[in-house]
């Protein structure tokens, strides 16, 4: 795993010398080690001159873009900045961030320098600075709604500025799971689904969100998402037509589809369009206030992380700040006992704010909670939702403690949630087979679980969370997962003569996704199910237009919302794919109505 290179072999001689660099820190040279990063080993080479750290230099990696790329970009230059390994990582990219950090700490032991002393929290000088600016347009948060509303009013003329408290835009979109509802587009209509309509998706959404949702917003999501999908499409979002239409539970008629590279490459494309328009972003540079005149909102004040404050007079204000999943006092309900599985960025920046300016609030006890989740650190979950579906199309099963079949695999999410949330613990199993269990590992990658997680996980057996247990017989999985193994024999044997008969007659699983039977020859797997959240569906009430409405149902002058902020169109819970639907609907329908409200003015 770790390489010293020829520069530094050469300067053995040097290094006994002086014994190890202890009088001049370094013993000068080039340094290489490799650690393992979200999507592979992440190599980096460091020189080091007598007395500092020369240059950082990450190597070929396959680090996510956008996510982690950013800590590519920004931690070489900011640890040489600093001569510290003290500095701040990139939030939001802690694993690619924690590789960076461990190689560069690996090669200062190489070079003879004490890397524990360099771990002192370094901050970086903060300026006393203060901006004032103009604009026609401010978009809080740099998520897809964000970036789409930015992108689209900044096409049409507009001056934007785009504020984002992170280092790197893409918000929820960049971790989502990678699939987009596209009722009425192109892309469902030559693909033969044409059968499809607002008003079907609007019933759908609403049996889903338990007629909870908020209609102002429903009624133009259904309405528009088609052409806002072409809109983002003619952008240069490539929809999978490969895969087609996928089945969902949720929606009666096929209007789901995934993205080309999932929501990695979505997110990086709406990157790419939004810097070839004249949007002003401003990076690491949090939102604080609302300025509010008579009761309209005329601007925003906002501080960057280099100490910099901002107060930017502007025409309208467009809130596309994400959720607050991960800000615990805003928590409600069901979502205090949930894992959490999404950006650290979402802690209610817009709620809040809009709030202050007098806005109304809805559905705060909501959030969209998964029935797939894994606890990879203490209240914290990683998804295994794309793994599920890949055993699902060969033969895995959920199954209890007690070892018995509990539901439909394929069945609603909330159907499989109300099941799961009844168990002790809260935990079902995911029972897998080797070819199951394979394709399960190939796929979970895509939700940000890593091959050195994985090999870690299953060594510890089911000893620590979360749970990978496994064995070369059946006997050995359950003991090693605590599940009955009398009670898996009978499930399995029961389920493989449904597999046979062509019909599931306990639970209903489509026969298309009983291709096999469970083979117990071994090794056989069982995988923790938790619940997890990623999506917040609390919302600040708005119109039909996306104006931010006050507690009397009233538009709060030049403010509008889009994206999660606004997320109460789905009601108590979110079908696949509609958030991100949402994201794109919501960010091109606000503003185009931006557009057009400044230009009648």
């Amino acid at each position: 795993m770790l390489r010293k290179s020829a520069s530094a072999r050469m300067l053995l001689p040097l290094v006994l010398v002086c014994a190890a660099g202890t009088v001049f820190g370094y013993t000068p040279g080039t340094y290489t080690s490799f650690f393992p990063g979200q999507n592979g080993p992440v190599p980096v080479t460091v020189t080091f001159s007598q007395d500092r750290i020369e240059s950082v230099v990450v190597g070929e990696n396959k680090e996510t873009i956008g996510i982690g790329q950013t800590a590519v970009k920004n931690l070489p230059g900011r640890i040489v900045a600093a001569q510290s390994l003290g500095v701040d990582m990139v939030s939001g990219a802690t694993v690619s961030s924690v590789a960076i950090m461990s190689a560069v700490a690996d090669c200062v032991k190489q070079a003879g320098g004490d890397a524990a002393k360099l771990m002192k929290p370094y901050r970086a000088p903060q300026v006393v600075k203060h901006e004032k600016l103009a604009t026609d347009l401010v978009v809080i948060g740099g998520g897809a709604a964000g970036m789409i509303g930015a992108i689209n009013a900044s096409q049409q003329g507009l001056n934007v500025v785009l504020l984002e408290k992170q280092e790197f835009l893409g918000g929820a979109s960049a971790i989502c799971g990678g699939i987009v509802v596209a009722q009425g587009s192109e892309a469902q209509r030559n693909m033969g689904e044409k059968g499809d309509t607002p008003s079907k998706m609007a019933y759908d959404l609403l049996h889903n969100g338990h007629q909870r949702n908020d209609l102002s917003g429903l009624t133009l999501y259904a309405l528009n998402v088609g052409k806002s999908i072409d809109w983002a499409v003619k952008q240069g979002v490539q929809l999978d037509t490969k895969a087609g239409f996928a089945f969902r539970a949720e929606h009666k008629t096929p209007r789901v589809i995934p993205f080309v590279g999932g929501c990695p490459q979505y997110a990086q494309t709406l990157r790419e369009v939004l810097a070839t328009t004249k949007t002003d972003v401003k990076l690491t540079t949090r939102a604080t206030k609302l300025i509010t005149t008579d009761g309209a909102v005329t601007g925003v004040e906002a501080k960057a992380k280099d100490g910099t404050t901002y107060e930017i007079a502007a025409k309208a204000v467009l809130l596309a700040t994400g959720g607050y999943g991960w800000n615990k006092e805003m928590l409600q309900g069901d979502l205090k006992h949930a894992l959490y599985y999404g950006p650290v960025s979402s802690t209610g920046d817009g709620h809040k704010m809009a709030e202050e300016a007098g806005a109304a609030l809805q559905l705060m006890d909501c959030g969209k909670i998964y029935p797939q989740g894994i606890e990879s650190s203490p209240g914290i979950a990683k998804s295994t939702l794309q793994g599920n579906n890949a055993a699902y199309d060969i033969s895995g099963i959920l199954v209890d403690i007690n070892g018995k079949r509990v539901t439909n695999e394929k069945g609603a999410g909330k159907d499989i949630l109300a099941t799961l949330m009844k168990q002790k613990d809260a935990t079902l199993y995911l029972l897998m087979d080797k070819p199951s269990f394979e394709a399960f590992r190939k796929i979970i990658g895509n939700n940000g679980v890593t091959p050195a997680e994985v090999d870690k996980w299953l060594a510890s057996n089911g000893k620590s969370a979360p749970v990978f247990a496994h064995g070369n017989t059946l006997e050995e999985a359950a003991a090693a997962a605590g599940v009955d193994a009398t009670g898996l024999k009978a499930t399995i044997e029961r389920y493989n003569g449904f597999v046979k008969a062509g019909k599931d007659e306990d639970f209903g699983r489509p026969v298309r996704f009983m291709k096999k039977t469970i083979d117990t020859s071994g090794p056989m797997y069982l995988v923790e199910q938790k619940p997890r959240f990623a999506t917040s569906l609390g919302s600040v009430v708005v119109d039909t237009s996306l104006h931010v409405l006050d507690k009397a149902g009233r538009p709060i002058p030049n403010l509008y919302a889009a994206g999660e902020v606004a997320n109460a169109v789905h009601g108590d819970d979110s079908a696949p794919g509609a958030n991100v639907g949402w994201g794109i609907t919501s960010g091109k329908a606000v503003s185009d109505v931006i557009v057009k409200e400044l230009a009648a003015k």
